[in-house]
């Protein structure tokens, strides 16, 4: 194996230092070999043009906007942080998010999807993701300790940028829990991966998504974050305030919003979640 770089390892030891997450720390470290690979010189030996030629060179690739941001996100850090050049990363543009309207479910094929689910832990996460709104690194990261039935809340610990909040846990969804809990008996983690001391890979809630969209014959694209948009779509249509929505999604751009709002636990754990309102079995069916 050869030896780590000094720039390397400084850069590891500055996103530690900050606090940045390991799939964050990963993504960062891998843009920076990309952008080192291209021009066959350490990072500190290229300046503003290269980036600029970089960024040209990537959006030629037909690169997606958020795959570019991630990487000025890195070359930003790498140049602000590590190499203390303060003066470049203002002048490293970030790509104009496209507006485009996100693909959300009805109801219908809410229930349609999920109950396309063959695996029984997959399922339920995934019901879990739509009955609370989370990211697939939020239903990832949940543990046993986090469902809190006596004051029907469930506890986000591991949100996006290390922010905890709460979100409403739904009667219905904690009587699939139960159910869940009863037939896969899981310990600390709630999703355990094949090592049962590890979280599930979001790789494998993606592969159930495409399955069970094959399975139900949906023409729509959809992904754990579709369940998510129709969560929050479903809650605006029953006339939940926006607010309310806003905070349960953890919105890390509202927080000003956020700050105005001081939205309780006992106003989200009034708030109905969507999944009450369906028919869906959770025991996928004997094959």
């Amino acid at each position: 194996m050869a030896e780590m770089s000094p720039l390397r390892r400084r850069m590891i030891e500055d996103m530690t230092v900050r606090n940045l997450s390991p799939a964050t720390q990963q993504s960062y470290l891998y843009a920076v070999a990309k952008f080192s690979r291209y021009f066959g010189r350490s990072p500190d030996r290229l300046g503003l043009d290269d980036i600029h030629a970089f960024q040209v060179h990537l959006v030629s690739t037909g690169i997606s906007w958020s795959g570019l941001n991630q990487i000025v996100c890195a070359l930003r850090f790498l140049y602000g942080v590590t190499l203390g050049q303060d003066t470049i990363p203002e002048h490293i543009p970030y790509a104009r998010e496209p507006r485009q309207l996100p693909v959300v479910l009805s109801s219908d094929e809410v229930v349609e999807f999920l109950q396309a689910v063959s695996s029984l832990k997959a399922r339920v996460a995934l019901t879990t993701a739509y009955a609370a709104g989370l990211r697939v690194s939020e239903v990832c990261g949940l543990r046993a300790n986090d469902i809190d039935s006596s004051r029907m809340v469930i506890h986000i610990t591991r949100g996006k940028g290390g922010k905890a909040r709460y979100v409403m846990l739904s009667p219905e969804l904690l009587g699939i829990l139960r159910s869940y809990w009863r037939l896969a008996r899981p310990q600390d983690i709630l999703f355990p991966g094949r090592d049962p001391d590890k979280s599930i890979e979001p790789s494998v809630l993606h592969a159930a998504c495409r399955s069970a969209v094959a399975a139900a014959g949906l023409s729509k694209h959809v992904t754990v974050h579709t369940l998510r948009h129709s969560f929050a779509t479903h809650l605006l249509e029953n006339g939940t305030d926006i607010r309310i929505i806003q905070v349960l999604l953890g919105h890390a751009n509202l927080s000003t919003t956020a700050r105005y709002t001081q939205v309780s636990t006992d106003t989200i754990r009034s708030t109905a979640s969507p999944l009450d309102r369906l028919r869906l079995e959770v025991t996928p069916p004997e094959s």
